[in-house]
């Protein structure tokens, strides 16, 4: 599939990112919550809704709390509802995210498609809202919960064991929302080092190599792997093979430091066999 570009999508409106919710259907494992608010949070997203957890102070359970793991704010800020019409609120397209195939309401799409159609909606419209819905622990969502959402959902898992723990399906719908989502907001998808220039990493001079050259060459003559006087072509086809790497200033470096540990460790050996 090709990947989304920024001219892709009109971007309008607020920070898509803040109109994507997730819903979770009856949880009742509160590590499975915490672990929730953790990927919401590491992708960029902020709100998850809860439908009628097995014990209300869930989110302030210590297990929650434990694997929300710098995510407590998700969970301060979660939401519980008494069932999923509730919780759906202003979402105006909702998918519905099972394994099990269903013969009810639209005709299903997986969530990479589901990711680039909320993108879609949400830089046309900023009305729009998206609500991911999940189910529970055991059982996934009902009939009844299906019939709420707009589309059916599948994450295309192994067919002989497509069972994911939710927090898990949660985290991979989540990372499809967020790659699907950047064009609109004009993040980068890499790590940024801010213009910083780091010269270890700039490609080594031929004054350089040719050095590292004579050092490897002592180095080699001091362990006995290399005779001065019947040298053949080794030094000269490291030179070529260093070359042609375009090794850098770091990697030179490093490999001068080996030399001298080399020639350093040779004479030690030599010392201890006159003594």
């Amino acid at each position: 599939m090709t990947l989304p570009d920024s001219s892709d999508f009109p971007s309008s409106g607020p920070n898509p990112f803040a109109r994507v919710r997730f819903i979770m259907v009856s949880p009742s494992h509160p590590g499975n919550v915490g672990s929730a608010a953790r990927a919401i949070k590491t992708m960029g997203f902020e709100h998850l809704h809860l439908v009628a957890p097995a014990n209300p102070e869930i989110c302030q359970h210590a297990d929650a709390q434990a694997l929300a793991s710098g995510a407590t704010d998700v969970l301060e800020r979660t939401q519980i509802h008494l069932d999923l019409s509730a919780a759906l609120g202003p979402s105006t397209l909702a998918f519905a995210l099972t394994a099990r195939a269903r013969a009810l309401g639209a005709p299903p799409c997986d969530i990479r498609e589901a990711a680039l159609q909320s993108a879609q909606a949400l830089g046309s419209t900023p009305d729009t809202e998206i609500a991911i819905v999940l189910g529970t622990e055991r059982s996934g969502l009902s009939n009844e919960d299906i019939l709420l959402c707009q589309q059916v959902c599948h994450i295309p898992a192994n067919p002989a064991y497509s069972s994911l723990n939710v927090s898990q399906a949660l985290q991979l719908a989540a990372w499809e929302m967020r790659y699907a989502l950047l064009p609109l907001t004009h993040e980068a998808r890499l790590p940024d080092t801010h213009g910083r220039h780091n010269p270890g990493a700039d490609p080594a001079s031929n004054e350089r190599i040719h050095a590292l050259v004579e050092h490897f060459g002592q180095a080699l003559v001091a362990i006995g792997f290399l005779d001065p006087k019947h040298p053949k072509k080794l030094l000269p086809r490291m030179q070529h093979l260093w070359t042609r790497s375009h090794i850098s200033v770091d990697e030179v470096d490093m490999l001068r430091g080996m030399c001298t540990a080399m020639i350093r460790t040779a004479k030690t050996a030599s010392h201890q066999d006159n003594s």
